[in-house]
């Protein structure tokens, strides 16, 4: 059961132009923190294929404000990145319950 599980996931996973499996990362930029994508694994090497593609959708303008002053805060309280992280993924988790919620809302009505 979990090798197909893991068999699922890898033929899921978008190959880069350089014929390998993409990778999924995490920005960190203010425009779109918390936000997952998947890109070239050698995409730190100058010869990377710059394979680009979001997994998650745009974050709605709120949520940017909301995060991002979470981040000022978390920096200015000096407890750093570990806390700056927990507090993103914190909020996405909140983020995918009000969004559930939405569809299962657009759904009932």
């Amino acid at each position: 059961m979990e090798n197909s599980s893991i068999n699922s996931q890898i033929s899921d996973t978008p190959v880069c132009y350089c014929g390998q499996f993409s990778v999924t990362r995490t920005s960190w930029m203010e425009n779109n923190l918390g936000r997952r994508f998947q890109g070239c694994i050698f995409d730190r090497r100058p010869d990377a294929c710059d394979y680009f593609s979001w997994v998650d959708p745009p974050p709605h303008p709120r949520y940017k404000v909301v995060i991002n002053g979470l981040l000022r805060k978390a920096t200015n309280n000096g407890n750093g990145e570990m806390k700056m992280r927990r507090l993103v993924k914190m909020h996405q988790i909140a983020l995918g319950v009000v969004l559930l919620g939405a569809i299962i809302y657009k759904f009932l009505m």
